[in-house]
């Protein structure tokens, strides 16, 4: 099946970290591609991010279930919650979407890596390094560079502009909240497990304010069908892969390549052109990742009823080997 985690057994501790970025980056911009299935959908937003996860998990449960049995199918509280956290983030982001400018609405939601980093260094006293802070002010500038052009403030946007904000605030909550789980889970569970709470969620929320909830056409119907397996089975699946290689704070940075997806999906299938400045924008976000990049992976995960393993650097208990993967590199 896809997105197996790679046997740490058998990788090296670099080769873990460049895997780990890699499924990432490839996660980002396949959410990025989110936008334009939903263009093509002919259901309300509201709708098309319940089929989104919907459809997708027959699919997540055959990966979950050739991958991790049928342990794969038990919840626990780190995962669901990364799943209310999902749902909040799609449901306002469409609130933000209908509410201002798609502009304002993607600048704002773009937010979410310096609510994670806070977090890391606030809440769980994890230091940044200062190539990790270059890395994030030049990926926020890029952001600003892609929007820019056409950011707007209008009174009359600032519930809109609100609920994009509040996007921001949901997504690093699931972004942390997948982080945990997969200290304890492999990616197959997290995915699968996150994603049914998140369309139960869904479908309460559409249910409610949605006049239509089926696709009246073909080709609406395979936009839903493209948007679960690329976005959803793609991007949250290789999101939660790569996470268990990747600290959060860096990773957090990688999903600014969301928005260079978007943008350069926009062009070449939209007729939207790219502006110079938009152009340099999406550089200043590469030239972001690679000054932020760690040096050092993570360990391996651990699943089961065995504590979280240590962190780089950190001396090793008593009568036991520190793991290779914990060397300073």
């Amino acid at each position: 099946m896809p997105f197996q985690d790679p046997a740490p057994d058998t990788a090296s501790a670099s080769r873990r970290l460049a895997f780990g970025i890699a499924t990432l980056s490839l996660g980002a911009l396949a959410m990025g591609a989110s936008v334009l299935f939903v263009r093509q959908a002919d259901v309300g937003p509201f709708a098309s991010a319940f089929w989104r996860v919907a459809l997708a998990l027959p699919l997540l449960a055959a990966w979950a279930l050739v991958a991790e049995g049928p342990r794969a199918f038990r919840a626990d509280a780190a995962t669901l919650a990364a799943g209310g956290f999902f749902a909040g983030d799609l449901i306002f982001w469409h609130l933000a979407i209908l509410g201002t400018t798609v502009a304002n609405a993607t600048a704002l939601a773009t937010t979410a890596p310096v609510w994670i980093t806070a977090f890391t260094v606030l809440v769980l006293r994890r230091k940044v390094a200062p190539t990790g802070w270059a890395g994030l002010l030049l990926c926020m500038l890029g952001a600003a560079a892609l929007v820019g052009e056409s950011w707007q403030f209008r009174p009359d946007h600032l519930p809109g502009d609100a609920a994009g904000l509040i996007t921001a605030l949901f997504f690093a909550g699931y972004f942390l909240a997948v982080s945990r789980a997969r200290r304890r889970r492999g990616a197959a569970a997290v995915t699968l497990v996150s994603t049914a709470a998140t369309a139960v969620l869904l479908l309460g929320v559409a249910v409610a304010v949605e006049p239509i909830l089926w696709p009246a056409s073909p080709g609406g119907a395979a936009a839903l069908v493209a948007l679960a397996l690329v976005s959803q089975v793609g991007g949250q699946g290789l999101m939660a892969v790569g996470l268990a290689a990747v600290p959060p704070a860096f990773g957090a940075l990688v999903f600014f390549l969301e928005v260079v997806s978007a943008a350069a999906l926009g062009a070449l299938l939209l007729g939207e052109p790219l502006s110079a400045l938009q152009v340099a924008g999406g550089a200043l976000i590469v030239a972001g990742l690679v000054v932020a990049r760690p040096r050092a992976p993570l360990p391996p995960p651990r699943y089961g009823r065995d504590p979280p393993a240590e962190e780089p650097g950190a001396p090793a208990p008593p009568g036991r080997a520190r793991h290779p993967a914990d060397r300073r590199h």
